[in-house]
């Protein structure tokens, strides 16, 4: 366009002419300038919405870790690890969407923010302390009258206090008589450790921290040392020594109790051990023995620290015990189901969750439609199982005839002919005869209602440790590694019982200096009700 041409055939003088000239120009500049502006914009727009475009595609794929992992792909304790991580970025990225959504410069319409998922009410046992947030005047402030109340918003906030340290000052008053000039004191309070400077509180905080928490004692040493408190290596060591052998009674005691249950759970972890004399570690081995939670009776989980994983461990411990033994296949609990001639060897009793393992290994190799449809198969068995869990034993035996067997005779015939049809020496053939090897013992719970269809209990109630194992490292000597075992019976029991561990464990030191060991029973760390069958049952036996 020529502004000047076109002014020309315009009436107007020079002066009006130049003016509508430079008008023009300015409004010419003015579009070129708002052009380039709209490219960057245009620019801006397309850089966030491939941004966006990124994050969310970031986003769909945690959440399908987070919310999609298989349970075979990582254990239950391993995804505790890694979820505060996953939740972590979870929330990041949302916001980070949300932010660069919210900073869209062609947007006209405020969009609604995302719903928040409801907040959990605080536990109710939990102490308040209440803050009061009164105006700072008590007149309206528009007309100058008094104001009424006419409600209270209430909000909390979860708060904690760390480790607290702080001393207990007895004061111990003489008093003496001047008629006889005897001396009278009150006697010295009983403690675990006599003549020691930790109270019991300061006890239970260092067990559980080294033996549930899984923190060494130099990283307690290091805690006490923010608040000026010098607690020693070698002290914090002496006190754990000194506490494990006070418990070590309510140990052998969960022993006896556990070895009077008609069926149990055993398996084994690798531990590493200290070997001073060649400066490394060497292989010892934390054995778990577990009741089982379908029989009557209270729950108990037993750990015994062996230097090795020889078979004969697991016979000193199980002594003259028969009955039914959940074990996987290692060699070692072989001899205890082969018979002497002179005692009924256990009966054993296989792991279905290990043979199951078989086919989702297969499954995650390489997509084996064998596999997906042995999985489906084993799959109803624990559809059944989840349907029986809250019946009784009488019930649960006649749901297992009626429906587990009919399946598990399917599951076989199935399983034998799959193998006909497989080749020798591949993991296909490694999974079907790893099943059909071990079939009577995989299949004898489906004949009671009391027996359990895998090892998982005693599984779970050892997985804490072999986590917490990574921080801890290796053990400094057998002795500390059966302490170790000795003590985590106590804290396993505990928690499979419902207790708090640290309240259980603070309350029976306090008792156990003054406590009869005729009634060391009430002590154990087993459920109200448990402890009041024993007394009753000990009550019988005094009156008879």
């Amino acid at each position: 366009m020529n502004s000047a041409a076109e002014l020309d055939h315009l009436d107007l003088n020079p002066a009006a002419k130049t003016q509508v000239a430079a008008v023009i120009q300015a409004l010419l500049e003015q579009a070129k300038q708002d052009a380039v502006a709209l490219q960057a914009k245009d620019a801006e727009l397309y850089a966030k919405d491939l941004k966006i475009q990124a994050l969310t595609l970031e986003l769909a794929h945690i959440r399908r870790i987070r919310y999609g992992v298989k349970s075979e792909a990582l254990s239950p304790l391993q995804r505790d690890v890694f979820e505060e991580t996953w939740n972590t970025d979870l929330s990041a990225i949302e916001a980070e969407v949300e932010q660069l959504a919210n900073d869209q410069p062609g947007d006209t319409v405020v969009k609604p923010k995302r719903p928040r998922a409801g907040r959990q009410p605080l536990p109710d046992h939990l102490p308040r302390i209440e803050h009061r947030h009164e105006p700072e005047s008590c007149t309206c402030g528009q007309c100058g009258k008094d104001l009424v109340k006419i409600g209270e918003d209430i909000t909390e906030q979860l708060d904690v206090e760390p480790a607290k340290f702080f001393v207990h000052r007895h004061i111990r008053p003489q008093y003496a008589c001047r008629n006889c000039e005897t001396i009278t004191a009150a006697p010295i309070p009983p403690a675990v450790i006599d003549g020691g400077m930790a109270a019991v509180g300061l006890l239970v905080w260092v067990l559980i921290s080294k033996y549930l928490d899984h923190l060494p004692l130099y990283r307690l040493e290091q805690i006490a040392a923010r608040d000026n408190v010098i607690l020693s290596r070698s002290t914090l060591a002496d006190w754990v020594g000194r506490v494990g052998v006070a418990l070590q009674p309510l140990v052998d005691r969960l022993i006896w109790h556990l070895l009077q249950g008609n069926t149990l759970h055993a398996d084994e972890t690798p531990v590493a051990q200290l070997d001073p004399g060649s400066g490394k570690t060497k292989k010892a081995y934390l054995w778990a023995y577990r009741s089982n939670d379908l029989d009557r009776g209270p729950r108990i989980i037993v750990f015994d620290y062996q230097p090795g994983r020889s078979g004969r461990h697991a016979r000193n411990f199980l002594g003259q015990w028969q009955g039914n033994l959940m074990v996987d296949d290692y060699g070692g609990y072989k001899a205890l189901f082969a018979s002497d001639g002179k005692t009924a060897p256990c009966i054993e009793l296989a792991c279905l969750a290990h043979a199951r393992r078989k086919f989702f290994d297969l499954l995650q190799a390489n997509q084996s439609p064998m596999a997906f449809e042995a999985l489906q198969r084993i799959g109803v068995l624990y559809a059944i199982e989840a349907e029986g869990k809250s019946l009784d034993s009488e019930a649960r035996k006649q749901l297992r005839l009626e429906k587990s067997r009919p399946t598990l005779n399917d599951l076989h015939e199935w399983l034998l002919q799959t193998r006909l049809k497989t080749a020798n020496g591949g993991g296909s053939a490694k999974a079907l005869d790893y099943t059909l090897k071990r079939w009577p013992a995989l299949t004898r719970y489906a004949e009671t209602g009391h027996l359990p269809i895998d090892n998982n209990p005693v599984e779970n109630t050892i997985r804490p440790i072999a986590l917490g194992k990574k921080n801890w490292l290796f053990t400094g000597s057998e002795r500390a590694g059966q302490r170790a075992a000795a003590t985590q019976t106590l804290l396993g029991t505990a928690k499979l019982n419902g207790l708090n561990p640290a309240e259980w464990l603070k309350e029976t030191l306090e008792k156990l200096p003054v406590w009869p060991n005729s009634r060391i029973d009430e002590l154990l760390p087993l459920a109200p009700e448990w402890i009041e069958a024993i007394k009753q049952k000990q009550s019988d036996k005094a009156t008879w």
